[in-house]
């Protein structure tokens, strides 16, 4: 027979992790549908090989973390796994500005957002408390403000910029007690993965998955909360299939289950070979949508046939959230009439400390434009190898010089003992990668994507020649920041060819004060089908402006107590 549940929900990203955890919370049944799988603290990959298996990409037998796509003028990196985006985000939870509930794209009137500053704030204060939010706290040395933030500091208070620490869901200390690097993290409630947890080691390593599980994601906040409340979560198990029976109401969800395949038994756990897997279909009175932007745009474009009254603004209103990113190389400094290079050390700290924001059109005030936030960036250790060893003219020139200096020294049959300063030389005081960062805008492009299906894949028509204005906003100020900071401003090959590359897709099922503008209203409940709810990014009918997961924990929140009769019009 098959599972009945009174909610299905499909993905364990912020919109559907916070709504699978409050209805639970409120007794009913919930199957929470994740097609990744599970990874606890030590279970990331950090191997050339280990990394390389963990992708997803499972007509090739891979099912890893990182799902890359790549369309006409935009590439984006989401993420599969228990925790959704949470996996590999860089912990920022920031607020969207209340004078950005507006679409104002060139081609239409501005007009609201079907939902409100006002109407998300209780909901906001409810997500910050579930994800442990708090500023990067260390005021004392060797943990003080990192020196990328210091850095950006300085250049937005020479620029006149608005500079900030921005809220971050990380564990940098256990409750009541004052910060510490790396030590055992007490939580108050386990956690459903049963695994010890420690502190923020300030390593750098957050976007490729926190091995200590220091930062406080999905499966350690929401989702252990859904699992103590009863919710049954499945991982490794896909939706594809969905449909309404119309004589009950009811929806029938059909996934694979890829449970029945056997890993490899070495260091890679994310390759399992290619298999069709278990096809498992259950109901629900509740269909809980909650795939991102893609795959919940990409799930119900697939199945249109059995829900067509979903209305003309399905697979609209795309936006890459303005994300642009962007390196800071060869920073310098002069004190006393003496150049030296400046230190931004990417690898310690969080991988985002701090922020500058940039005022928008909407504020009232400041120049004209779209607004938009500047992020400092950080990057694992072993990735400031690579930048040392790739310094171009300088670690030619570094290796000539040490070759010479053995050369001539075995040449004159006096080599010398002790060389430990020739080594130093060598690797040049890694000055290149200590000099170096990545930097990361966001902000407000214009939302005009539009997704279809091409050949029973997802297709995107979106470019950044619409958003040109905005982004040459972007570059100019990045150039500022460079100009103060003595750096060389270095976009990525990608921006060669207008392409950039977004880690917030936004849209393709959009809420709308009616059908004629929107899937979803306001509660993330679609106008046609009554039980069908879609609670992730993909309902944003435009940009967040700032890093957008907190507002979609917000929404889902807001969309479960819809649901529950605690919040109606």
């Amino acid at each position: 027979m098959e599972e009945h549940f009174d909610a299905v929900v499909v993905g364990s990203g912020f919109g559907a992790s916070a709504a699978a955890c409050r209805l639970a919370q409120a007794g009913r049944s919930v199957l929470v549908l994740e097609r990744g799988r599970s990874y606890p603290p030590g279970s990331f990959p950090r191997s050339p090989r280990g990394l390389a298996a963990n992708l997803w990409a499972p007509s090739s037998g891979l099912y890893g973390m990182f799902d890359v796509w790549a369309f006409s003028g935009i590439e984006s990196v989401v993420s599969s796994g228990l925790g959704g985006g949470s996996l590999i985000y860089a912990n920022v939870m920031l607020r969207k500005d209340p004078a950005w509930f507006v679409d104002d794209a060139p081609d239409q009137p501005p007009r609201p957002w079907p939902v409100s500053y006002a109407d998300l704030e209780p909901y906001y204060e409810a997500a910050e408390a579930m994800m442990g939010v708090q500023r990067y706290p260390f005021d004392v040395a060797p943990y003080s403000a990192t020196a990328k933030s210091r850095a950006t500091r300085d250049a937005a208070k020479t620029l006149g910029l608005d500079w900030m620490l921005p809220p971050l869901a990380v564990s940098f200390a256990s409750p009541g007690q004052p910060p510490v690097p790396g030590q055992l993290l007490a939580e108050e409630h386990p956690n459903l993965h049963g695994k010890q947890r420690l502190t923020c080691r300030l390593c750098g390593e957050c976007d490729l998955g926190c091995n200590d599980g220091a930062k406080n994601t999905l499966d350690y906040t929401y989702l252990s909360r859904a699992h103590d409340a009863g919710a049954v979560i499945r991982t490794l198990c896909e939706v594809r299939r969905i449909d309404r029976d119309t004589a009950s109401g009811q929806y029938l969800i059909g996934y694979t289950d890829r449970n029945t395949m056997t890993p490899d038994a070495g260091p890679d756990a994310s390759r399992r070979g290619v298999s069709p897997g278990r096809e498992v279909t259950v109901t629900a009175d509740r269909l809980v949508i909650g795939a991102g932007t893609f795959g919940s745009t990409f799930l119900l474009l697939r199945n249109r046939a059995a829900f067509p009254s979903l209305g003309p603004a399905l697979g609209t209103r795309f936006s890459g959230n303005g994300d642009l990113l962007t390196f800071l190389l060869h920073s310098r400094r002069t004190e006393a009439d003496v150049e030296e290079p400046r230190d931004l050390d990417p690898e310690f700290g969080p991988v985002i400390t701090s922020a500058i924001r940039m005022p928008d059109t909407l504020d009232g005030h400041g120049p004209v434009g779209r607004g938009f936030y500047i992020e400092d960036g950080g990057n694992p250790a072993f990735l400031d190898w690579l930048v040392q060893a790739t310094d171009g003219p300088g670690t030619t020139a570094r290796v000539a010089r040490f070759a010479a200096q053995r050369v001539w020294a075995h040449l004159r049959s006096r080599p010398r003992s002790n060389i430990s300063d020739n080594i130093s030389g060598l690797l040049g005081g890694g000055a290149a990668s200590a000099a170096a960062m990545p930097v990361l805008a966001m902000g407000r492009d214009i939302p005009n994507g539009t997704f279809g299906l091409r050949d029973g894949n997802l297709a995107l028509n979106w470019a950044t020649k619409d958003s040109s204005g905005y982004f040459d906003r972007v570059e100019a100020t990045m150039r500022q920041l460079a100009d103060v900071l003595q750096a060389r401003l270095a976009n990525t090959p990608l921006w060669l060819f207008k392409r950039v590359i977004t880690v917030h897709p936004l849209g393709g099922v959009p809420m709308g004060a009616d059908p004629g503008h929107g899937v979803v209203d306001g509660w993330g409940e679609s106008f046609a089908y009554p039980g069908l709810h879609v609670v992730d990014g993909s309902v944003m009918p435009g940009p967040v402006g700032p890093n957008p997961s907190l507002t979609i924990a917000a929404f889902a929140e807001r969309a479960a107590a819809h649901i529950l009769g605690e919040d109606r019009p």
